[in-house]
């Protein structure tokens, strides 16, 4: 079954998020298990997490994924900051193991001037301090290249992954369509999408993409910039999404958007227009 979902809130407890999904006929989803811009990793609730699993069962809405607060710089040569971070990612990892949520994700970091070979180094250090639950994937973003963030190419997220102590049945990768397009991976065409698959597969492995996350951009090609769009109203356009979302090796991966909330279109309108894209809807 093609799985197609949006971030949705988690206000008022995270049971109900699953209605939230199902109102705007998400069969998939995601959600912050805290404050987004924050550090303080929200309490799991027996009482929540046991209704959001009957919920998620009973209505057939998964697998979820948790994103990470966007505080997080695994990359920083602030060892404060690390700290925060490592610790918050775990506190992240273990909030998705008791929602029996099977994947994490969040961006990488950014060297913030210490270069891009010490800034990988820092990433894979600090994920292999961390205890990955058994039941999580925990799976790197990756990102646009604004400023000195790090995971705009795949090789960059292999490093990542292939230094730390961890290997690729722990740690997967969550491809974002605007992020690839802003960071000038195209997939629009054949030719394009051949193109990327092949560099997928020397560095990580496209088995290792587990989740997508469906944006289009609001900046061309190659601007580095990472605002999200409407599924077609954006530089990206409709092609692409039918391109990708069509394709062998992605056309049965979970799918979630992260578009815009406006007065003419909310995350409902995105997913139908998405369905409308897919050769099977």
């Amino acid at each position: 079954m093609f799985r197609i979902g949006s971030h949705v809130s988690t206000a008022g407890g995270v049971e109900k998020a699953v209605d939230r999904q199902v109102e705007i006929k998400g069969n998939c989803g995601q959600l912050f298990v805290g404050s987004p811009r924050g550090w303080k990793v929200g309490e799991v609730k027996k009482e929540g997490a046991d209704l959001f699993k009957k919920y998620c069962s009973e209505k057939d809405v998964g697998p979820w994924i948790v994103h990470g607060t966007y505080l997080i710089n695994l990359a920083t040569p602030k060892e404060e900051l690390a700290e925060k971070s490592v610790a918050t990612v775990q506190g992240e990892l273990d909030a998705s193991a008791e929602l029996d949520i099977p994947y994490y994700t969040f961006h990488p970091g950014a060297h913030t001037g210490e270069g891009v070979e010490k800034g990988l180094k820092n990433i894979a250090m600090r994920l292999s301090q961390l205890e990955i639950p058994s039941s999580v994937t925990l799976l790197l973003e990756n990102t646009a290249g604004k400023g000195t963030t790090l995971g705009e190419t795949f090789a960059e997220l292999q490093t990542m992954v292939e230094e730390s102590t961890y290997g690729y049945d722990e740690i997967g990768v969550c491809l974002d369509t605007c992020h690839l397009f802003s960071a000038g991976y195209g997939f629009g065409t054949d030719e394009e999408i051949s193109q990327m698959i092949d560099e997928i597969e020397g560095t990580i492995g496209i088995e290792n993409v587990r989740y997508l996350h469906l944006n289009d951009s609001k900046h061309p090609f190659g601007s580095k910039k990472d605002e999200h769009e409407h599924i077609g109203d954006g530089e990206i356009g409709e092609g692409p999404f039918r391109t990708l979302i069509n394709h062998k090796l992605f056309r049965d991966l979970p799918m979630v958007l992260e578009t815009p909330i406006d007065a003419e279109k909310d995350h409902s309108w995105d997913i139908q227009k998405i369905r409308e894209l897919r050769d099977d809807s």
